[in-house]
């Protein structure tokens, strides 16, 4: 009864309504009498206080947009515009009420930075604010000298480093904690594939020893009633006879079995990619794929899954994607065919990774290729074809259609 009133919070989203709510608190002097008799006491108009409420309210604006989808690598250049234009905000507002109120919004993009930039860049960018922070202490009639403003930058800038580390400790988790899920996935996969390699391993046993000891001894016995046949008294003849058609019987049935379980003899790959594909943060991966997705190579099956696996990984990390969706079909009779595209900002000029170089050379072991096509906002395209090795006729896959997008040409 519990866990129905839990909420499932990640460490994204409880640091970014944790800032919400302490932009909320920093905003209450607006709603008191504080502000109109601080602008009072510091000799500024009515405008000012509407200078104050306008940086406050593009401040609040910027950070709900600048934390939203916070960790994706989506709009970067556009997220770091609105951290500047924060930062400015913010310092306006220091500026305006002659308080440290701008220290408390530095604090909050502190906790933004370790998202955005790598560590010593967002280090730098800290110490920076707060560097101009002392430049806004320094006009206020409470800290006459220079030193005063700098020791009271010093203060803040405790404070940001707290909240700064505190972010970059939920940012490795995050990433630790991705890291663990594919890492599960990929286990989860080999486990079906080697499930499934076991219940191929155990139909061939059970299927030489039906042929080698049973198909043996039925033939044995055959040969004996033949035998027995010719030599028995009439009396008997009859009822050897029907024992003789009885064992050919009991034979051609477990040659049929035999083959039956000999033809059926391909790696169902259907759990073990749809293993790969689930629970995906941040991704939307929409699988396409025959009701039977049977390899006979465990080789092969190993290069599809890997190459499953890169593809999603890449989506996931570095495309920007908020979609993929997969295709596997069968490409010809005896080719085999993956289709992958994905809606995220593309590249004129990809550079091939570790990722996509490890790929080419697992399918130029078999004979297979990759075709890449991109271009900046049309996301990524991908199509793999991996050579099955296999005959044509296949017992296990009497129907294979040729998809669109992965026909020969």
């Amino acid at each position: 009864m519990r866990d129905m009133f839990q909420v499932n919070f990640s460490h994204i989203r409880l640091l970014r309504f944790a800032g919400l709510f302490t932009y909320l608190c920093v905003g209450t002097p607006l709603l008191t009498h504080w502000a109109t008799d601080r602008l009072n006491l510091l000799h500024r108009s009515d405008f000012a206080l509407l200078l104050w409420s306008i940086c406050y309210l593009v401040f609040g604006v910027l950070y709900w947009a600048v934390t939203y989808d916070l960790g994706s690598r989506r709009h970067l250049g556009l997220r770091l515009f609105g951290l500047m234009l924060m930062t400015l905000a913010s310092l306006a507002i220091g500026w305006y009420s002659h308080s440290g109120l701008t220290a408390m919004f530095l604090a909050l993009m502190a906790m933004v930075l370790p998202w955005l930039l790598p560590f010593w860049l967002g280090v730098l960018c800290m110490v920076l604010q707060n560097a101009c922070l002392v430049a806004v202490f320094s006009r206020f009639p409470e800290f006459p000298s220079l030193a005063l403003a700098f020791l009271q930058t010093i203060i803040y800038l405790g404070i940001c480093a707290l909240a700064f580390v505190a972010s970059v400790v939920a940012s490795q988790q995050t990433d630790e904690r991705e890291a663990l899920r594919r890492l599960n996935s990929e286990l989860r996969a080999t486990r079906a594939l080697l499930a499934e390699s076991s219940r191929l391993a155990e139909r061939m046993r059970i299927a030489r020893e039906l042929h080698d000891l049973i198909g043996h001894h039925l033939t044995a016995l055959s040969l004996n009633l033949e035998v027995a046949s010719h030599v028995c008294n009439e009396d008997a003849v009859g009822h050897v006879r029907k024992a003789q058609a009885t064992a050919k019987h009991l034979l051609a049935d477990v040659r049929e079995a035999v083959s039956e379980l000999r033809q059926d003899d391909a790696i169902d790959l259907t759990q073990a990619l749809r293993s790969l594909t689930e629970g995906v943060p941040g991704l939307n991966v929409q699988v396409s794929m025959p009701p039977r997705f049977s390899v006979e190579d465990p080789r092969r099956a190993q290069v599809l899954l890997r190459c499953a696996q890169e593809i999603i990984t890449n989506a996931a990390k570095h495309s920007s994607a908020r979609n993929l969706w997969l295709t596997f079909a069968y490409a010809g009779p005896s080719l085999l065919g993956l289709h992958a595209r994905d809606d995220g900002r593309g590249a004129t000029r990809p550079a091939a990774g570790n990722g996509l170089s490890g790929m080419r050379e697992r399918l130029a072991e078999f004979g297979g290729s990759l075709a890449l096509e991109t271009a900046p906002g049309e996301g990524f395209a991908l199509t793999v074809r991996l050579p099955l090795g296999e005959q044509p006729e296949l017992a296990h896959a009497p129907s294979r259609g040729v998809p669109p997008a992965l026909s020969m040409p």
